[in-house]
């Protein structure tokens, strides 16, 4: 679902990829809002948020961490790969404690929760377009600690886990079969059930029943609405 571009090259172009209309068409309220940007495009699913960007080229996309059909992380990666010129934020109802790293290793240069979208949204997208970064102050200081050496032990738990394993355990608390899991990722089940053993290992557990209860705990706990 898009519009064509305006003719004013002073205009930054912006594409939504977020599953929820109402949450999409409060966010290009609040971004047609501003002065120099717009939002040519929108799209529900990572497929069709890959599809808009390769045919609109915008600046900017603001891409939701919790797509139907595919991570946002892995989105991320892909757009940045194939399209470059178009810098990428993430804006999620995830505790950025645990996502906002892993938002900016796959290529994004801004994280933002929702919950603080009206008041930072608008921000973060002037500093990425202007060739910055944007993360939450607690964050940025997180970050600054682990680049000055404050901060270097290694990591453990959850923090050990790899962006794939954790988007396995999130699927997991939400009650997804290895056989789904599987195909929703383009995965065997064989190497569905690898990475839940590299789970269970890394968080210290080898009981699967644990690891299940601990992933329904984690998703509840690390959910915003």
């Amino acid at each position: 679902m898009h519009r064509s571009r305006t003719s004013e090259t002073s205009v930054k172009h912006l594409v939504l990829i977020d599953d929820h209309p109402i949450m999409r068409h409060g966010l290009a309220q609040l971004i047609r809002a501003e002065d120099g940007l717009d939002v040519i495009g929108e799209a529900g699913s990572a497929r069709e948020g890959f599809e808009v960007v390769g045919s609109l080229r915008p600046d900017l996309a603001v891409i939701d961490l919790t797509l139907p059909d595919k991570n946002g992380l892995e989105l991320v990666k892909d757009i940045r790969a194939a399209y470059p010129a178009t810098q990428c934020i993430v804006l999620s109802m995830h505790d950025e404690t645990l996502y906002g790293e892993r938002a900016l290793r796959a290529g994004a240069r801004g994280y933002v929760m929702k919950e603080a979208a009206a008041d930072h949204l608008v921000t973060a997208i002037h500093k990425v377009i202007s060739g910055g970064l944007y993360v939450s102050e607690s964050l940025n200081a997180r970050m600054l600690e682990q680049v000055t050496g404050s901060s270097r032990s290694q990591a453990t738990g959850m923090d050990a886990l790899t962006d794939r394993e954790l988007e396995i355990l999130a699927l997991i608390g939400k009650g997804v079969a290895t056989k789904n899991i599987a195909a929703q990722l383009g995965i065997s089940a064989r190497t569905v059930e690898a990475h839940r053993a590299h789970i269970k290992e890394k968080l210290g557990m080898t009981d699967g029943a644990a690891l299940v209860r601990h992933a329904v705990q984690w998703v509840e706990s690390h959910t915003r609405v």
